[in-house]
């Protein structure tokens, strides 16, 4: 990709306000936006979200009273829950130390500065720090979901005008060590969304870009 393409997805993303209900993500675009989001970097690489494609139309309708009534959460070919896990728990860093050491064909005394890094950092916040710190991580995977989307030609909208907790008892996540962040409706722009024209009102560069260089 030359960086002309990927600035031209760029300039032809915006938050998608209607999405055409008729048309949808072909299987091996929506393949490659889900492995997108496994492949989304973390702290720590521990991967502290879980992420809910809700296929059922009618768990789809349940929540849109739940995202003021926003069509984008029935009328777009997909939509995406972004869950951060409520806390981290040794035996959850000991489940990523294990896959790291598997993966990278480590054994865990290999990696056991690592892991001690991790687990003392992770003891340093409390549960409330923790699930704070956690749902920043997804907005990581939320940005990597909507840029893989507008490379594919595939619009977005990211959904934060949603009850959570409403969601979370919706989608039986209620005491499951996991809770709503935010999600994403993705699909194809409606002919009529008139934000699809509408110029990008943005800071000009030298605002809000500063270069540290040295002296």
């Amino acid at each position: 990709m030359t960086p002309e393409a990927l600035l031209s997805a760029l300039n032809w993303r915006y938050a998608t306000k209607q999405f055409d209900a008729a048309r949808t993500i072909p299987d091996e675009h929506w393949d490659a936006l889900e492995e997108s989001l496994v492949l989304t970097p973390s702290s720590f690489g521990l991967q502290p979200w879980k992420f809910l494609v809700v296929e059922d139309p009618a768990v789809r309708e349940e929540l849109k009273p739940a995202s003021w009534g926003q069509g984008q959460v029935t009328d777009a070919s997909h939509l995406v829950i972004l869950a951060a896990r409520t806390d981290n728990s040794d035996e959850d860093i000991n489940t990523w130390i294990a896959r790291l050491a598997e993966t990278q064909n480590k054994s865990p005394e290999e990696i056991d500065m690592y892991a001690k890094v991790l687990t003392g950092f992770n003891g340093s916040l409390s549960p409330e720090q923790r699930h704070a710190w956690n749902s920043r991580q997804v907005y990581i995977a939320l940005g990597q979901l909507m840029t893989s989307a507008a490379v594919l030609g595939i619009d977005t909208c990211p959904l934060e005008g949603i009850d959570t907790k409403a969601y979370d008892s919706i989608l039986g996540l209620e005491g499951s060590g996991f809770a709503t962040a935010v999600a994403c409706a993705l699909g194809y722009r409606a002919e009529t969304d008139k934000y699809a024209t509408t110029p990008k009102a943005r800071f000009d560069r030298g605002q809000i870009i500063e270069h540290v260089v040295a002296e």
